[in-house]
Parts: structure tokens; C-alpha cells; sequence
């Protein structure tokens, strides 16, 4: 293998740290050739400057228009530039660099510092981006993303059959939503770098009244949150399944060929499961593992990923219903909602209760936020679709030994590949080959002062050695839901195998995105070895009323699986029992 992938970007000058907190969320392994250069270089990156600027903090020409500076792909692994973003703590007035850099990345102790340049500061910035977060502040409704939810649903309900397409046809039909990824990822942009406004008011309100667990317990059980979405239909769906001997007897003999036996069968339940089933599969099935990465099965492509994720909901006991823990969660909310603003009548500052106010509403932005990633994520796969169709023509004419391989093409080769696609065989195989053998490495956390080492010098993924933790041991995280459990550790590193994973187990992950949810449904609580206060497991576990703790620095190697542990949603402890 070369020392450098041959998709992997030059480090920016300008912001020459990156990071992989956060970016580890939503690309966890290396991406695939056409899935960076279709789908991020020519699309999704594009989206996320404009937001950037649309939010005021940069000025237009400011970031390139080829690879825009907000994020980067070394390695073959995606990377979000941590010292692009902080240009949000330097700009914005209501913002720390401090602040930022715990709600985004979480408390790691290798972060870089700040170190200011001369082109940091820009005050013309100011009056713009003051206007924005006094929309931040005040915006209880957004059409523009209740518009594009629409949009995006109609994109998969007008889906042409794309096995009746020729090649050149379904890359055509692909490119249409490119401009849809800019569309979509702009508003996740705008979302997303919002959704820390409201943590960090909140942070200086319960510190003013001597309490921190304040901000999570304020913003917790929102309700109608769209990654928890396809959750709720799936504990419905497990209901049917457990009132059923019949579906529950075919669970129990396996989910790989479980739709084919149910197709086959007369049975009423089995008619039954497969409407609702379908129906989950048309709403829901744009999401899965690796959602940003277009190589990754979901759950449309794949369906037996998320009839795993059943198995384990359907064991569940009832007492268990989301609904219920949700409107614990609200009603909680608005217990700790009515005792701040009595603590802060009592201290007479109307400035810090305004403050307070604000900050309630701009709470919204974290349902806004995951609204807008379901716009997104419903475009990257439509793109997927099309090109596993791709994939599988080349295949069935020869061109290809595995469909997965149209994914080495990059998106400059598209055309050509489709002109002559048997010249291209021999070289998809080879990158294929290399890019299996990238998603063994481990990719370092920071790259820091645009240095980038060679791929000869990342570790294989999982040779660090890390001392498990002892009985008595504490873990400190950072709060993400409040709450404490006890329970046996369960260790899942891959949402695909969740089998161990029992009722009221405590899931220990490295990660966490929208494919994972299923699986809050099952656990009693949440640990995960990285992310901020705005990631996904945070905003899932707070609208599911499930305690949550985040940033437990190689949790998944310190704990061990099957040992006894408490979680301390609250405090961002875990206690090795």
C-alpha cells in the first residue's frame, strides 16, 4: 500500500488541526472512493461551508470553492477541521473556544490549543452573526426543513426502477442529487452548528444556581425528534412480534432467511408482520450504520440489519414502552423548568432569566438538527440505490466480480466507467483490495499543524493495549442524560451483532448513529467512547429517558464486558461495581 490514499486531501495552511470527534459518528470507518469524492467533495462539504457562511461566520471566498477547509479526508478517514469550527468561539461573542470545544469534541485531553491568527478576528462578522443567534433564540418553527422532509420523502416515493435503467442512465439519474446534498447539508450545517447555544446558556444559568446537571435536564423529552422515529415504530412492531407465537418461533430460528420463510408462509401474522414491515422499510430504510457513507449497507439495502435490532427489542418487556419513558422525561423537563425559574427569581437577575428563556427555545435546534440529518440521509441514499444498481449490472454483465466494487470509482471516472466498463475491472479490484486493508488501521484522533503521518505509521485497529478498569474504579465521562442505572456491561461494536445485548443491559459503544437506536430500546443506559453534548447517543437517550454518559476515553477497552457497573447520567460517572 502506498503511504497516502490516493482520494486524500492536502491539509489546510490556514486551519491545520482536524479531529475525528464527532466525525467518527457519522463516518466511522475509511470512505469509500466514490463515497468522498460523489457524495463529500461534489456535494456534501459544498453544503456545509454555505452554511457556515450563511450563519455569518465567514465571509464568501473566505474557504475554497474545490475542498472547502471545513473538514478533510487523510488516510482514506474523514476528519472535521477542529480549527475551522473554532472560528465559531472567536467570532461569535456569546461564545467560548472552551465552551465549543467540550459541546462538539467532548473531553479529551489531546485537544490542541488555540493559538490565535492574525486573520482570526473579523468584527464586520459580528452584526451578522448576532443576527443569527437571535433567531437561534427564538425560532420556534422552521419551514425550510419541514419543506424539505417532504421533498426528500417524494425523492424515494418517485424512485424510477432503476434495474430497468441502462449504466449511463442510472449515473445520470445519480447525479440529480448532488445538488440535493448541498441543499440538505446546508441546513444540517446551520442545525447542527447551532445546537450548542442552548447547552452552553443553560451551563452558565446552572452554575448561577448551583446546579450542572441543569442543561441536560432542560433539554430532554422535546418530542418529535426523527432519528428516534424509525425506534418508536420498531417497539410497536416488537409488540406484534411478541403477542405472536408464530413470528416470535420464526425469530427464534433466525433472521437471515426470516423474510423469505414469512413470504412463504400462509399464516395471518406472517401477512401481517410484512405490511408493517414494508411500511418501515419505505419510511425508514435510508438509515443504517455508516448512513454518511454510501459503500454502507442500510437497512433498505440490508434489510437483516434491522431485523437484528428487532430481535433484541422484541425481548423487551412492556413496561419498557418508549412513549412512556419519553413523557417522563417531558414532565421532568418541565419540573426542572419551573425550579429555575424560581431560583432565579429568587436572585433578582432579569438579565440571566431572559438569558434563561432564550435558551428553552433554542433547545428546538436539537429536533432541527436531527430533522435535517433525516433530509440528508434520505438523499445519500437514493445515491446509494442508484449505485447498487450500478454495481449489480456490472456484475451481471461481467464487468465486475462484486458489485461493492463500483465503489472504488471516483466521481470524475463516472462517465468514462460507464462508456467502457471492462477496462476499469482489474483496477477496481486493487483499490478494493487496498481500501479493505485501510479499514484495518486505526486512524490517529488529531492531525494536528498539518502534519499527516504515513500509513505505515497507524496503528492496527485494536493493537493499543488498555488496562481494564478494577472493581472500584470510576470512569469519568461527560454527562450527556441524566439518571443512574446499575447493570451488566454489554460491550457492542457493531450495531449489525447485537445478539448479546440483553433487557436492561448497559450498552457500551464506541459510537453511536442513528442505525444504533434500536438498541437504546433495549439497554438501560448508554456509555460511549467519544462525542459532545450535541451528538447523537446524547439527544437520542434524553428523548428515550435512558441515562447516558459520553466521552469515556476507550470505554469500550476499560470496561468489561460482562461486568457490573453503575452509570451516573448526571455526573458522567461510571462506577465499576
Amino acid at each position: 500500500m502506498d503511504e497516502y490514499w490516493f482520494c486524500d486531501w492536502e491539509p489546510s495552511e490556514r486551519w491545520p488541526h482536524y479531529t475525528r470527534a464527532n466525525a467518527g459518528e457519522v463516518l466511522a470507518p475509511p470512505a469509500s472512493p466514490l463515497g468522498q469524492t460523489f457524495t463529500w467533495d461534489n456535494g456534501t462539504i459544498i453544503g456545509w461551508r454555505d452554511g457556515y457562511i450563511r450563519q455569518g461566520y465567514f465571509t464568501e471566498g473566505e474557504m475554497s470553492d474545490l475542498r472547502p477547509e471545513v473538514g478533510g479526508f487523510f488516510g482514506g478517514f474523514f476528519y472535521i477541521n477542529l480549527a475551522n469550527v473554532r472560528m465559531q468561539g472567536v467570532r461569535n461573542p456569546a461564545v467560548t473556544i472552551e465552551g465549543l470545544d467540550l459541546a462538539f469534541f467532548g473531553d479529551h485531553p489531546d485537544v490542541p490549543a488555540y493559538v490565535e491568527h492574525p486573520d482570526d478576528v473579523n468584527e464586520d462578522l459580528t452584526e451578522g452573526i448576532l443576527a443569527h443567534m437571535g433567531w437561534v433564540m427564538s425560532v420556534t418553527e422552521w419551514p425550510e426543513i419541514d419543506e424539505a422532509r417532504e421533498k426528500t420523502i417524494a425523492l424515494r416515493e418517485n424512485r424510477p426502477v432503476l434495474a430497468d435503467l441502462s449504466i449511463n442512465e442510472i449515473v445520470a439519474h445519480a447525479r440529480t442529487f448532488q445538488p440535493w446534498l448541498i441543499e440538505t447539508y446546508n441546513t444540517h450545517c446551520v442545525a447542527a452548528s447551532s445546537s450548542g447555544v442552548a447547552p452552553g446558556i443553560l451551563g452558565a444559568v446552572g452554575e448561577a444556581i448551583g446546579d450542572t446537571t441543569i442543561p441536560m435536564r432542560c433539554i430532554t423529552g422535546l418530542g418529535d425528534v426523527d432519528s428516534a422515529a424509525p425506534s418508536y415504530f420498531l417497539w410497536d412492531l416488537s409488540r406484534v412480534i411478541r403477542s405472536s407465537d408464530y413470528l416470535s418461533s420464526e425469530f427464534e430460528s433466525g433472521v437471515d432467511t426470516l423474510l423469505k420463510r414469512l413470504e412463504e408462509s400462509t399464516h395471518g401474522d406472517a401477512a401481517k408482520f410484512l405490511n408493517e414491515w414494508q411500511r418501515f422499510i419505505f419510511e425508514y430504510g435510508s438509515r443504517g450504520p455508516n448512513e454518511y457513507e454510501i459503500i454502507a449497507d442500510s437497512w433498505e439495502t440490508n434489510p437483516t440489519i434491522a431485523l437484528a435490532l428487532l430481535d433484541r427489542i422484541r425481548l423487551q418487556h412492556d413496561g419498557e414502552n418508549p412513549s412512556d419513558r419519553h413523557q417522563k422525561m417531558a414532565e421532568s423537563r418541565v419540573e426542572t423548568i419551573d425550579f429555575v425559574r424560581s431560583e432565579l427569581e429568587k436572585l433578582g437577575n432579569d438579565e440571566l432569566s431572559g438569558q434563561f428563556e432564550a435558551a428553552l427555545i433554542a433547545g428546538n435546534i436539537m429536533a432541527f438538527q436531527e430533522r435535517s440529518k433525516a433530509n440528508y440521509i434520505r438523499v445519500v441514499n437514493e445515491i446509494r440505490v442508484a449505485f447498487e444498481a450500478l454495481g449489480n449490472k456490472s456484475v451481471d454483465a461481467g464487468h465486475l466480480v462484486d458489485h461493492k466494487h463500483i465503489y472504488m470509482l471516483t466521481d470524475d471516472e463516472l462517465e468514462s466507467y460507464v462508456a467502457d466498463p471492462a477496462s476499469m475491472k482489474v483496477t477496481l479490484e486493487e483499490r478494493f483490495s487496498m481500501y479493505e486493508e485501510l479499514k484495518t488501521l486505526e486512524p490517529p484522533f488529531f492531525i494536528k499543524d498539518g502534519f499527516v503521518p504515513p500509513l505505515s505509521e497507524y496503528k492496527k485497529l485494536g493493537s493499543a493495549a488498555v488496562e481494564e478498569s478494577a472493581s472500584g474504579d470510576v470512569l469519568m465521562g461527560v454527562a450527556g442524560s441524566p439518571g443512574t442505572v446499575r447493570g451488566t456491561a454489554r460491550v457492542i461494536l457493531d450495531p449489525t451483532d447485537p445478539y448479546a445485548l440483553e433487557p436492561g443491559d448497559i450498552l457500551i459503544a464506541p459510537l453511536t448513529d442513528p442505525s444504533w437506536t434500536p438498541l437504546f430500546l433495549t439497554a438501560g443506559a448508554v456509555v460511549v467512547d467519544v462525542g459532545g453534548q450535541r451528538s447523537h447517543a446524547v439527544i437520542v437517550s434524553r428523548e428515550l429517558g435512558l441515562p447516558c454518559v459520553i466521552s469515556v476515553t476507550d470505554g469500550t477497552k476499560k470496561i468489561a464486558d460482562g461486568s457490573e457497573i453503575e452509570v451516573n447520567g448526571s455526573t458522567g460517572e461510571v462506577r465499576i461495581l
